[in-house]
Formats: structure tokens, sequence, C-alpha cells
């Protein structure tokens, strides 16, 4: 069922793999009905905010994100009135300044709200929406250049909080199987993995500090056809690999093309071949 609030959803935030341009292909497969409804590996949850149901269950393992919509659900006013601060003081060297905060020990003297207004600033003007962290788990994208970027999105940040408020919306942060546990016959559940890369030098980031790697996704593959054999109803994003297709022989595999735009050589950019392989 989808929800009770009237006004239309989108990211708060950008998110490289974020799912916005795959919406109609995402809406063409899901299921035409389902009860609670999954997403494990949230990102910028633009399927959540499109489809908003009544009852559903997000889920990051990325602590930063998971605080700040967190923070949106519970203190939204404070955390406009600190990104009104950062728009107003941003430029390089604020946001290099900012950025050092998990360096020289200032982030731990940070509160959710103060946490969470950094990342969605830093992530409003780094280079293109990027989220990446070295092994010491430090933020280290380099600032963009936006002419006129949209920091403070007062009035979708406040539908957001609505929506999560009037809603049955469950925030969790943790494994990706531990949060489909209670998942049942009929539910909807969309994984949305950090994607198996075309080749090895294009795993170009650390989703968390501690990576996603092979055998994770084929732990991932295992819960997919576990809850399959349970009756959900589950959909998956990757990308078009020989081991994609291997993992899931089993399931019903659709190509889709996508624009792409996460490259350092503008002749690599443009439609690919994705995968969203769906047990139903």
């Amino acid at each position: 069922m989808t929800s009770n609030t009237s006004a239309s959803l989108k990211p708060v935030t950008k998110w490289v793999g974020g799912k916005r341009k795959l919406l109609p292909e995402l809406n063409q497969l899901r299921p035409e009905t389902y009860g609670k409804y999954y997403e494990p590996f949230f990102g910028g949850g633009a399927f959540l905010f499109n489809l908003m149901p009544e009852v559903a269950i997000i889920n990051d393992q990325n602590s930063e994100l998971i605080n700040l919509y967190k923070v949106i659900k519970e203190t939204p006013e404070e955390l406009i009135e600190l990104l009104s601060q950062h728009k107003e003081n941003n430029s390089k060297e604020y946001y290099l300044g900012l950025r050092a905060a998990d360096r020289d020990g200032r982030i731990d003297e940070m509160n959710d709200v103060e946490k969470a207004a950094r990342i969605m600033y830093m992530l409003k003007v780094d280079f293109n929406g990027l989220y990446r962290v070295n092994s010491k788990g430090q933020f280290n994208v380099p600032y963009g250049r936006y002419k006129n970027p949209n920091i403070v999105d007062s009035e979708n940040i406040m539908n957001v909080n609505e929506y999560f408020n009037n809603n049955d919306i469950t925030i969790l942060e943790g494994d990706f199987a531990t949060a489909v546990e209670s998942a049942q016959s009929n539910d909807f559940v969309y994984f949305d993995p950090p994607y198996i890369p075309l080749n090895i030098t294009s795993s170009f980031t650390s989703y968390t500090a501690d990576g996603f790697d092979d055998k994770d996704q084929i732990r991932l593959r295992d819960v997919f056809f576990d809850l399959a054999n349970k009756g959900v109803n589950v959909m998956l994003s990757n990308s078009d690999t020989e081991l994609t297709r291997e993992l899931y022989k089993d399931a019903i595999i659709h190509e889709v093309m996508v624009g792409r735009a996460i490259n350092s050589d503008a002749t690599k950019r443009g439609k690919i071949s994705e995968l969203i392989i769906t047990s139903y």
C-alpha cells in the first residue's frame, strides 16, 4: 500500500549508484501488490521515495548515512539550520576544513545533527557526489566544481520527515542479511548492493571502510534464494558480469541499459548494460 504522504519525494542527497535513472525499469518489474517493503542497501533511497510504501524497513551499513535519515525523521529543523550555515560558508577551503573533522578528532565532539549536516553538505558539493573513505574510515573525496549546488532543499527534507513519521518506517543500521530476517511471504525485498566490478580496476571506491567483496556477493545470492523459497518477492540490481549471471542463473535475469557518468574518461561514459534480477 502507498503512504499517507501526499507530497512527491526525492532523494535528500546525491549518492553514487543511486537509482533515479533506473526507476522506470524498476517500476515495470516490481510486483503489482506486496506487503512490507525492505531495502537493505538503502543508499540514496530513490526507489523507496518513488514507491512511498506505508510499511517499510530500510537499512544500510553506512553509519553516517543512517544517522542522516534518523536526524531527518527526528530533528529536521535543526538540520536545515546547520545546512544553511554550511551554504553561507561554502568554499573549497571551508569544505576541506570540515572534511578534516574525521582526522583531527572534531567529529567525536559533534552531535548527531552536526554529523548529519556535515555529510549532507559534503555530498552536495564534493566531486560527483561521491561517498568514499580510506582504510582509516576518513572521508577523502575532493571538492567539486558546482556553480550553484542545491545545499539546502528544505521542502524536500520536511516532506521526507512527514513521510517517515506518518508511516511505519523502520530505520536500521547493520548487515543486509539481518535487515531482512523478518521478511515473509508476499513481502517485497529490493537489494541494491555495491556492484560487482566490471573489471578489477573499476572498483574505484570502498562503500564502507571494510568494503564488500566476492564472499559478500555469494552470501547475498544465498539470502536472495532463501527469501525466494519463503515466497518473498525479491528484486536485485547489479552489474552485467559473468559472475553476476552465474550467481543468479536460477533466477529471472532482465538486461537493461543505464546511463553512467562516473568515469574520468568521458568517452567511457554513456549507456551500459546492467541487470535487474527477480525471483518472480
